[in-house]
């Protein structure tokens, strides 16, 4: 894996944000990482990002991931996908993010619990009980 060099003779390596995303583990695929941040999901200090900007150390990312956001801060570079151990040393979650984070977890666990436990498509049984309801309450 690469890693930016502490050595001052070798050159920094430039890693692109989506090529990043999919080496630290955020999304499976490249394409799915260029989807999330050509839709906004992706924010450096609350700004949309571009696909190709060059990744450094420091950077504070926010990472919206199937509806749960991520605040990150980059502590490593690297542009191949490794083992989720070596990805997970290429960022550190910030505090703030990681209370936002289980929060938002909590409530969706809590919505979950109380949601009807339906799924797919009603059955035709489900949705004539569903009209009566509707009739009896509007009609």
């Amino acid at each position: 894996m690469h890693k930016e060099s502490q050595d001052k003779d070798q050159p920094t390596l430039k890693v692109r944000l989506d090529k990043w995303l999919w080496a630290a583990r955020f999304f499976k695929t490249r394409s799915q990482s260029l989807d999330a941040i050509s839709g906004g999901h992706v924010k450096c200090g609350g700004d949309r990002v571009k696909a190709g900007t060059t990744m450094h150390v420091g950077m504070v990312l926010e990472v919206m991931r199937a509806g749960i956001p991520w605040e990150i801060v980059v502590r490593a570079l690297s542009d191949q996908r490794g083992k989720g151990a070596d990805a997970a040393l290429l960022y550190e979650e910030t505090e703030a993010g990681r209370t936002r984070r289980e929060r938002t977890q909590e409530e969706r666990r809590s919505l979950a619990l109380m949601a009807p436990d339906m799924k797919g498509r009603p059955t035709k049984r489900d949705r004539r009980a569903m009209v009566r309801l509707r009739t009896n309450h509007h009609g």
